[in-house]
Formats: C-alpha cells, sequence, structure tokens
C-alpha cells in the first residue's frame, strides 16, 4: 500500500488558488502531518504542519495568510488551501508527517515521501 498520495496540482496564473489534497492511507496518521516543496537545484522547504488534533497550524512566512492547512483524521487526509499564487510557489508539493521547532517545519524521523504533486504559478 502506497503511504501517501498527493493530488490537486496544476497550472494556475498568479493571484489564482489550488487545493492540494494528501491520503496517507499508508500511515497511522497519528502524529503532526505537513506540506513540504520543492524546486530543482533547492533543498525541501517545509511550507505548513498541522498537530495531532488538527487544532494547532504553523506556517512559513511566505505562505502565512495565503495558506490554509487542515486535516481529517477519519479519513486520514490531509488538505492545503492555497490562495494569491505567486510564482514563487512554483514547486512540487510532498506531505509528510513534520515537526514545528522554533518556528522552522521539518520532516519528522519517520516521515515517508509519495511522488508529490507539481504546482506551477504563471506570471
Amino acid at each position: 500500500q502506497v503511504p501517501v498520495v498527493e493530488s490537486g496540482g496544476g497550472l494556475v496564473q498568479a493571484g489564482g488558488s489550488l487545493r492540494l489534497s494528501c491520503i496517507a492511507s499508508g500511515l497511522p496518521f497519528d502524529t503532526p502531518m505537513g506540506w513540504f516543496r520543492q524546486t530543482p537545484g533547492k533543498e525541501r522547504e517545509g511550507v505548513s504542519c498541522i498537530t495531532r488534533s488538527g487544532n494547532t497550524p504553523f506556517y512559513a512566512d511566505s505562505v502565512l495568510g495565503r495558506f490554509t492547512i487542515s486535516r481529517d483524521n477519519d479519513k486520514k487526509s490531509l488538505t492545503l488551501e492555497m490562495n494569491s499564487l505567486e510564482p514563487e510557489d512554483t514547486a512540487m508539493y510532498y506531505c509528510a508527517a513534520c515537526v514545528s521547532v522554533g518556528g522552522a517545519i521539518l520532516p519528522s524521523s519517520v516521515a515517508h515521501w509519495g511522488q508529490g504533486t507539481q504546482v506551477t504559478v504563471s506570471s
């Protein structure tokens, strides 16, 4: 069983919106979960992380106020609503278990990586 499957990416103009989904049917889903993104030649960046209960989200400064993370523990699903998209948001997006440490969003030691979903924002 594939641990995680991301979907919802696509091509959108600057200022537009996308909704990313992640189904983690192959994971216990009993940890904080988050979204990460990566562009070729750059390190993977933590975008957002949400606690196990879903009550407390954390966001990178670059997306604060534009992105909203949520989760449904019964469905083992994670969602990222992305608004006011900018060309700088162009990247492959992944969902994985996360930790928030000192304002930084990092993959946890039990993070599993899926294939990701590509988001491309045109100017």
